[in-house]
């Protein structure tokens, strides 16, 4: 269509972008659109052409329109009687704007009769709308040209400047040539110009009239019309009938009377403003009449004067004659008067005064309609020269004219401007004459006063006015008796005083006193006394009420009401204009309650005087709810609840509630009646006093009003009985209003208990009764309807026409829904409301389908956004597919969709909604999206799928929002590029692939995605559009879920080149420092007012926290690897997250700082390397943890654990560096006191769970779920990490002096001791137990950390508690040795480290420690010698690792041997055969390497370490992997098979060591003769076969030989490095070799001592037959120089020295290592034993 040179804007559209709806706001734009239509304007209706014969031709020749169009459109000017090429035109806008199918379908329709038929009728009301449209236009220019207040008046007023004169002779010949049009019929038309049709075009025709005089007449208002004019004018109209002589007049039906009308009081203002009585009355006061342009045009005011004499027929001719009388009798008052007395009766008795009054009021309210107020400001003048002209007699009855008086003067500014003219001039004189019969006859003159004001200005002179009166009017039938007169009886004068008012004593009343005078008038009603006496009239007022209050119950009410409504109508529009009066007012105001109370309890209650006394209180509820709520509550009045209100069930059902005096009004009175003042006055009190928040209990007590409303009226007020039009839907809007109101209270403090509140009650009513039923049948009155309501309208634009209010009651409607669906609480069951919504109706008649062709609505942009919203809120919380709802119109309405939002003229508003209800689809509704998508499969290879874009997909459109080339312009404005944004980031994130694939390979697609990351953006304090955080937050994210999906090496070229330039452009750096800036900015304005783009802050710090975890990982692809920008990025990390945390009481403050406390305990844990170069992080974190610590702890939990984790990892990394110790001893203090605080709770925790699990299970199960879980144990709990974190800082205070001095402050060893031995007895906490034990480990290292640990009673919490952690089967099976991976935590390994702590305590007490450690063997025994055992049975690593903890703790205790021997000789016995045993099974698993290969495959198949597996290639395939698997498989197990083989190396050294003990020193059994051989036992045999892997051989001397031969064949292979051995090639560094040599000569030294201690214990041994002894000396001497041959040659390649001069006491002083062989000293001590035995 675009393509078409033909397309213009429409005139719908013109007109909505020069009112402002549209995205072209600026005054530029503005101006724009003048400059390019103003000619079109200029041209009026006549811009629509008649058919032709060249349009015709020129039509045929257009290339650019289809053929089915310009045959269509050849149709439709038939019809209308339109040019070919308009037609088109007008065709092709309404396919853009009105068509309600899709284009596909409009083939057919053109195609086929009756569609096409009902096509053609919709364009006609279409073309009709254009043109009434196009008037509108003008009629906007005309009405705000000269309006200061109004945003284009410059704009409009050059336009205006421009059309002048000509527009009036245009508009004038339009209007002719529109009255005097011959009604089409079907000859000339075509045959779909039935009478239906006709009649269409007739009312069309008198709105089009109506339209043009209204323009005409606003046009005159500011330019003077020349006497020809007028009498061109004045013919026209007569001959015309002021509309009444229409051409078409048989046509005329009922509902076009007030069309009819509108061009009669239009024709009338014309000619009335076209004599210029304004200027008349300035001339007359200033004596230069000449200067008016009719004072010299005799022969026009002749033919003027002969054709008037002709008027009279009609009421519109009153004023016209009226205002003529005027002219003509001021300009030449002797000339004519004959003639003017004549026209002047005519216009009196038509009754000019009552005309003028309706002919106002027919014109509308003067809220912002310019029309009205205008035609007001051309009647005062008539008015106001009229009453000053002629004596107010001959005018006819006062009334009228007071009527008229105030229907003018509710124009803006009259009342002021009649305050400053003079009191005896124009309708002063009113007010005058008025007052002279005050208080005789009140109404007329508070009438008058209540128009008379309209602010604060005019409402102070009125308060005067009324406070200072000067006279007292009476009326007597008869001559009372206490005056006396003069002869005439003109003048009475008072006797004695008198009270005015029969009131009882002590209330207010007035007094006359004695000697006033009054002037005497005889009337017809008897003596009219004036009396001068001063008073103020609020006093009379008041005394009115106090009157009617004591009448009330008699027959004189209804005369009294008559008199105190007019009061209450002053006092109410007093009070709402100048609030600062209700304090003088307050006698007044503080009557009302009671008033209202008597006169809603009589018997046939005065309705409008109620109303009154409801609308007064209404403004003072504005000002002070709660005393109007506390006065009011005690009349009785308002609905109430007789009992307590307790549960929902109850107050649903009403139980207990009275109407109270208002609830019978309504039924007895009102809805017979058809009238409800009292209603709407009521709907809005209650409004009133829910919005003024009075608090819980007064809430409580609107309850009954509310439900009222709920039960009562809004399910059946559309059904009641109604006098006047637009009333209904009147009370529904004020209905929805209240409910809207309650809805948006702020819940202060939810109610306590089961009561309910407003808000529940609402929810609740709307949720489950009729009253939501009859929301969503508002809802359900749909665009057609709204349509209808709208075209009926007569008057031209204005905000309170019954569309205006309908259209208002939809919205609320939506609102209301909206709300009641997002505070209902989450329930299992679906509400009626929620049925209602979205069950499927037949022939589309679901709400689904209506709320979604509110699209089609184009008058008011809010009502189609909010039915968006609520069809949001409905794709998100129910369970429904909103496209199946929409059926047959699904495509149809997405073309709709689209086309609002690919508009360049659309409010942005809309296309935010319509982008934010996709964006939610895109997760919610599967069918919605892909119908909205739109992609076409693209004909590829065969299985693979490329897509395209459809022609109608709604990525074209946001592909075009996202353009950087569009940016700043005036239809993508940042909000809907970030809703574009939000939608892409919708799909990204649902992983709409197809969409996706379409989106990545769009040409431009990253460089437009990614153009919002390389701009600047303002400072956080100055941020505007805190949306442009949005959108820079969806861009990250999409980048990142982008790389995160994607292989690296498939990535867009582009996005690649993106990433690069983002690295190089230093964009980290820039985006780091701009995400510090904003925490910081929060941190700093959270103090002062609290922030207002907290969310969007948030989010920026997600998406960018989100970039920097993928770059860690990812940093290839990211471009992030220089150093020095890391650190950078994590020192920025690291202020941040400091400059949120220490904010403590600030909840947002620690929202952030929680976040950013991720991303720095993930980069701390990821960029080792950088963090071991940045400055000192322990400072800062230190702060943090402090802060932290202060803040909420619920809040803070998971904070508390990351910050613990950081110091953690920050220790690891950069540990105390060096003389950074400053803020060691506060930080150990809060780790302390942390550690002391979730100790205790633990323990409570713990006592509670085990109490709740001993109570018998009758109790809910869920609740003890919750009570237990008030203190959990986890692995990153905040207990755990901080355990480890003191652990750390004591692995950083080697002396331990802080630790100690903190130590003394806080007992935290004491709650950790307590809560391990409660933690150990039950079995549970066991992240808790671990992280226990390591610090205990840690603190035993140095004496005074043991001494600590030892004094706090460690061996009580252990010892026995440590038996619950495992269990010894009886038969002694080694079962009980769990297989599992030794890493995880598991309540072995807490027996493993408990055995560490008990061999550190002993290595760092000694002595000091003997006894508990004698203890702890003693209480274990059992599982000591158990897992010495099963090392035979079980070589799995944590069997093995068992051992090894369980051999060195052995290992230190054999160092207090004769301590043992005295308190546990068995025990030692039984160790010492067990140690032998074990060295024996080592030596042989460490032989035969085949053997324990089996072993490990048979017992251990499945606990080959899992090491972290290399994640494979998404998109590798397995074939590979299978064929390399044999291969990974081997390596694994040769791993698997060097740490076990490393595991029992290690228990082997260990338990030769500990032997050593158990043995005789070398030195002293080879030199003491006298040594007593009985302290120690033999614990080998004599017997020199190798060791064989069976329990019932008993450990040998060959055995020890075995070991000393496997230790240096191993040492042997670890030389040459040979692979077939033992895997060295899996012994990554040099160290871990040397480690391993290390270990194999400290066996083989340990070995050859306790060998040859052995052996000369039993050549000194007296019980052993020498014939052995001389077998053991041979045997030994033949092995052992064997041995030491080989030892030699290995010496000679150059061996590793011996550790065990650092390792163990040595019996040999240490020696370095010999620089040539045989020095090494063990084999001088084995050299020498040979020689020894040798001799």
């Amino acid at each position: 269509m675009a393509n078409s040179e033909m397309y213009v804007r429409s005139s719908r559209e013109l007109w909505t972008i020069l009112l402002g709806r549209s995205a072209l706001r600026e005054p530029a734009q503005i101006e724009e659109e003048l400059d390019r239509n103003w000619e079109r304007l200029l041209q009026g209706l006549c811009y629509y052409k008649t058919p032709s014969s060249s349009a015709a031709e020129k039509l045929k020749a257009d290339k650019g329109v289809a053929q089915p169009l310009k045959d269509f459109g050849l149709r439709i000017s038939k019809l209308l009687g339109l040019d070919q090429q308009q037609s088109v035109q007008i065709l092709q806008c309404y396919l853009q704007e009105d068509y309600r199918g899709t284009r596909n379908t409009l083939k057919d329709v053109l195609q086929d009769e009756r569609p096409s038929q009902a096509l053609l009728l919709k364009i006609a009301d279409y073309y009709y709308e254009e043109r009434v449209c196009h008037l509108r236009c003008v009629l906007l220019l005309l009405t705000y040209f000269q309006d200061e207040r109004h945003p284009y008046r410059v704009e409009y007023s050059n336009c205006v400047n421009k059309l002048e004169k000509d527009l009036v002779n245009n508009y004038q010949k339009q209007f002719e040539t529109l009255f005097k049009a011959e009604s089409p019929t079907w000859e000339t038309h075509g045959n779909l110009m039935t009478e239906r049709q006709v009649s269409r075009w007739f009312l069309q025709c008198l709105r089009e009239q109506s339209l043009l005089l209204e323009i005409l007449f606003l046009y005159y208002a500011y330019f003077e019309m020349g006497p020809g004019d007028l009498l061109s004018f004045t013919k026209m109209f007569k001959e015309q009938g002021f509309g009444l002589r229409q051409t078409n007049r048989h046509l005329v039906d009922k509902s076009m009377d007030t069309l009819v009308d509108r061009i009669g009081y239009f024709s009338c203002l014309i000619l009335v403003e076209g004599m210029d009585i304004d200027f008349l009355h300035k001339c007359a006061l200033e004596d230069r009449t000449e200067q008016h342009q009719f004072s010299n045009t005799p022969a026009i005011s002749k033919e003027m004067d002969q054709m008037l004499l002709t008027f009279g027929d009609i009421p519109h001719h009153g004023p016209v004659l009226l205002a003529w009388v005027l002219l003509r009798h001021t300009l030449s008052p002797d000339e004519s008067s004959p003639v003017i007395r004549r026209i002047g009766n005519t216009s009196l008795q038509l009754g000019v005064f009552q005309y003028l009054t309706t002919m106002l009021q027919g014109l509308g309210g003067t809220g912002n309609n310019c029309t009205a107020s205008t035609a007001r400001m051309c009647i005062y003048g008539l008015l106001s020269f009229v009453i000053t002209s002629f004596e107010e007699e001959t005018l006819g009855s006062q009334q009228h004219l007071i009527n008229a008086a105030c229907e003018v003067l509710s124009a803006p500014s009259l009342a002021e401007l009649f305050w400053e003219t003079k009191p005896t001039m124009g309708l002063g004189m009113i007010l005058d004459s008025a007052m002279g019969m005050f208080p005789h006859k009140t109404g007329m003159l508070l009438q008058l006063l209540t128009a008379l004001l309209s602010d604060k200005s005019t409402a102070k002179k009125v308060y005067i006015f009324l406070d200072k009166m000067s006279f007292y009017t009476e009326v007597y039938k008869t001559k009372p008796n206490d005056v006396i007169s003069r002869d005439d009886e003109t003048l009475w004068r008072r006797q004695a005083p008198k009270l005015l008012y029969p009131l009882g004593l002590g209330q207010t009343n007035l007094r006359m006193p004695q000697g006033v005078l009054g002037q005497v008038a005889v009337g017809e009603q008897g003596y009219v006394v004036r009396w001068d006496y001063s008073y103020s009239a609020w006093i009379l007022f008041t005394c009115e009420i106090e009157m009617l209050l004591h009448v009330v119950s008699t027959a004189d009410v209804i005369l009294h009401c008559e008199r105190v409504k007019p009061i209450l109508d002053l006092v109410h529009k007093m009070i709402s204009t100048d609030w600062t009066v209700s304090d003088c007012l307050l006698p007044l105001t503080s009557r009302i309650y009671m008033l209202l109370q008597r006169l809603t309890s009589v018997i046939n209650p005065p309705v409008d005087v109620i109303a009154s006394c409801a609308n007064c209180l209404i403004v003072l509820a504005a000002r002070m709810p709660g005393k109007v709520w506390s006065s009011l509550h005690h009349t009785g009045f308002l609905p109430f609840a007789s009992s307590p209100l307790t549960n929902m069930a109850q107050s649903i059902s009403a139980e207990g509630m009275k109407a109270g005096n208002y609830g019978n009004l309504l039924v007895l009175i009102e809805q017979p009646r058809g009238e409800y003042a009292v209603t709407i006055a009521f709907l809005r009190l209650v409004t009133t006093l829910v919005k003024g928040q009075l608090g819980s209990t007064q809430d409580k007590g609107l309850i009954p009003c509310v439900l009222l409303v709920l039960k009562e009226m809004l399910p059946t007020y559309h059904k009641w009985r109604y006098n006047t039009h637009g009333v209904r839907e009147r009370i529904g809007c004020l209905i929805l209003e209240l409910v809207h109101a309650i809805l948006n209270l702020s819940p202060e403090g939810e109610a306590s208990g089961s009561t309910p509140t407003l808000q529940s009650l609402c929810i609740y009513s709307l949720a489950n009764t009729e009253a939501g039923q009859a929301v969503v049948n508002i809802m359900g009155v749909g665009v057609d309807t709204i349509d209808v309501v709208l075209a009926a309208q007569p008057s031209s634009g204005g905000s309170e026409g019954p569309g205006q209010i309908l259209i208002q009651t939809v919205k609320l409607a939506f609102s209301v829904t909206n709300n009641v669906i997002r505070l209902k609480p989450t329930s299992s069951a679906v509400s009626p409301l929620e049925q209602a919504l979205t069950q499927h109706g037949g022939h589309g008649s679901n709400l689904i389908a209506v709320l979604a062709k509110y699209i089609y609505h184009k008058h008011d942009p809010a009502l189609p956004r909010l039915a968006i919203q609520l069809l949001k809120r409905l794709a998100t919380v129910a369970p429904m597919s909103v496209y199946a709802c929409l059926g047959g119109d699904a495509a149809a309405i997405r073309d709709a969709f689209l086309t609002r939002l690919q508009s360049r003229t659309e409010d942005m508003r809309i296309k935010v909604m319509i982008l934010e209800f996709l964006t939610v689809a895109v997760e919610t509704q599967p069918g919605l999206i892909e119908l909205f998508l739109n992609l076409e499969v693209k004909d590829g290879a065969e299985g693979s799928k490329e897509f395209l874009l459809g022609e109608w997909s709604c990525l074209q459109v946001v592909l075009d929002l996202i353009d950087s080339r569009q940016q700043g312009k005036y239809w993508c404005p940042p909000l809907l590029h970030r809703a574009a944004l939000a939608f892409l980031h919708a799909l990204w994130q649902d992983r709409r692939d197809s969409a996706i694939s379409v989106l990545r390979t769009k040409e431009r697609f990253w460089e437009n995605l990614t153009t919002p990351l390389f701009g600047t953006l303002p400072t956080p304090s100055d941020i505007t559009e805190p949306c442009v955080l949005e959108t820079c937050a969806f861009v990250m994210k999409i980048i990142g879920l982008e790389i995160y999906y994607v292989v690296s090496g498939s990535l867009e070229r582009s996005l690649k080149d993106a990433l690069q330039k983002f690295s190089s452009g230093r964009r980290y750096e820039y985006w780091s420092q701009y995400v510090k800036s904003l925490v910081v900015h929060v941190a700093e304005t959270e103090e002062e007012e609290g922030v207002h783009s907290f969310s969007e802050t948030q989010m920026v710090i997600s998406a960018w926290r989100m970039l920097l975890i993928l770059s860690t990982s990812h940093s290839d692809v990211m471009q992030l690897k220089e150093d020095s920008a890391r650190l950078k990025l994590f020192m920025d990390v690291l202020d941040g997250t400091k400059a949120a945390l220490l904010v403590p009481m600030s909840v947002p403050c620690l929202r952030l700082g929680s976040m950013m406390a991720t991303l720095l305990l993930i980069l701390l844990k990821q960029w080792r390397s950088v963090v071991a170069t940045a400055p000192d992080v322990l400072a800062p974190l230190s702060l943090i943890l402090e802060s932290v610590l202060q803040a909420d702890q619920q809040l803070m939990e998971s904070t508390k654990a990351k910050v613990f984790s950081a110091l953690i990892s920050a220790l690891q990394i950069q540990g105390l560096n060096g003389g950074e110790i400053s803020q060691l001893p506060q930080l150990l203090l809060c780790v302390c006191e942390t550690v002391q605080d979730e100790a205790l709770a633990l323990i409570d925790s713990t006592r509670h769970a085990a109490q709740v699990r001993d109570v018998p299970d009758d109790k809910d199960s869920m609740e003890t779920d919750a009570v237990r879980s008030f203190q959990k144990d986890q692995r990153d709990g905040v207990c755990v990490l901080a355990l480890h974190l003191a652990k750390e800082l004591c692995r950083a205070d080697e002396d331990g002096e802080h630790w100690v001095l903190v130590m003394r402050k806080i007992p935290a060893l004491h709650s950790i001791l307590s809560a391990l031995e409660l933690s150990l007895r039950s079995k549970q906490n066991l992240y808790f137990t671990e992280a226990a034990l390591h610090l205990l480990l840690t603190l035993a290292r140095t004496p005074q950390g043991a001494a600590a640990v030892a004094g706090a009673g460690v061996i009580q919490s252990i010892c026995l508690p440590l038996l619950s952690v495992y269990e010894v089967p009886s038969n002694g099976a080694s079962q009980s040795f769990s297989r599992k991976s030794q890493d995880a935590p598991c309540w072995p390994g807490v027996y493993r480290l408990s055995m560490s702590l008990m061999e550190i305590l002993l290595k760092t007490l000694r002595y000091n420690f003997i006894n508990e450690a004698l203890d702890f063997v003693g209480v274990h025994q059992e599982r000591i010698l158990q897992c010495l055992n099963a090392v035979r049975t079980v070589q799995s690593l944590v069997c093995l690792d068992e051992a090894d903890h369980t051999v060195g703790f052995l290992l230190q205790l054999s160092s207090f041997c004769k301590e043992w021997q005295f308190h546990l000789p068995h025990l030692l016995r039984d160790v010492q055969i067990n140690l032998c045993y074990l060295c024996q099974t080592c030596t042989y698993l460490l032989h035969s390497r085949n053997m324990l290969h089996h072993y490990l495959q048979a017992k251990n198949g499945e606990a080959l370490p899992s090491g972290p597996r290399a994640q494979r290639d998404p998109q590798t395939p397995s074939k590979a992997a299978a064929e390399g698997g044999g291969g990974e498989r081997e390596e694994a197990e040769q791993k698997a098979l060097l740490a076990v083989q490393c595991s029992l190396l290690k228990i082997l050294s260990k338990t030769l060591a500990t032997l050593q003990h158990f043995t005789p020193d070398c030195c002293q059994i080879i030199l003491d003769q006298c040594m007593d051989l009985a302290e120690y036992r033999t614990l080998f045999v004599l017997s020199f076969t190798t060791s064989a892997f069976d329990a019932d051989v008993a450990p040998s001397f060959g055995t020890l030989l075995a070991t000393i031969n496997v230790a240096l064949s191993m040492l042997g292979e670890v030389e040459k490095k040979e692979p077939a051995s033992l895997s060295v090639a899996s012994l990554a560094s040099s160290e871990e070799t040397q480690a391993l040599k290390s270990l194999l000569m400290f066996t083989m030294e340990n070995c050859f001592y306790v060998l040859i201690s052995q052996a000369v214990r039993c050549l000194k041994d007296p019980s052993i037959a020498p014939r052995d002894k001389q077998r053991l000396k041979q045997e030994l001497g033949s092995e052992l120089s064997t041995l030491l041959s080989s030892l030699s040659r290995h010496f000679r390649r150059g061996a590793p020295s011996s550790p065990a001069s650092s390792l163990l006491p040595s019996p040999q002083p240490p020696g370095a290592k010999a620089s040539h062989e045989g020095q090494e000293p063990f084999i001088q001590l084995v050299q020498a034993f040979v020689r020894h035995i040798q001799r």
